[in-house]
């Protein structure tokens, strides 16, 4: 089994002891993505619509450096601290994902890092 640490100065760092991704055996499995701003390193968003397009942003940062894209995705775990935001979820989502939408799961929590409302991960295929 291969196994291949990806890090990328254009994503957040990690926040404590894990990676930013992990490729292994074609596929790529990301950390969680919270809407940190890399060049800041602090959450700028308030919105939640502008909170997923940061996490988006920096899950394509870390699939760039894995040697991926975004249209490679194949399956997506949203975490919200509340649900009643998910038509704005899927609005920016369509932004991203206009056609051949990757599965989805999406679930409410109690509360993420650094109070971000929401925080996104991904696996993927290799280009």
């Amino acid at each position: 089994m291969s196994r291949k640490v990806i890090s990328t100065e254009n994503a957040p760092k990690a926040i404590g002891p894990y990676s930013q991704a992990i490729v292994s055996n074609g596929f790529v499995f990301t950390s969680g993505q919270i809407p940190i701003n890399p060049e800041s390193g602090k959450i700028e968003a308030n919105r939640l619509k502008d909170q997923v397009r940061q996490d988006l942003l920096n899950l394509s940062a870390v699939l760039a450096a894995a040697g991926t894209n975004l249209e490679n995705i194949v399956k997506l775990t949203v975490f919200m601290t509340d649900l009643s935001g998910f038509a704005q979820l899927n609005e920016v989502f369509l932004e991203f994902f206009p056609e051949k939408q990757p599965a989805r799961s999406a679930v409410q929590v109690s509360r993420l890092p650094l109070d971000a409302m929401v925080e996104i991960e991904a696996i993927a295929t290799l280009e």
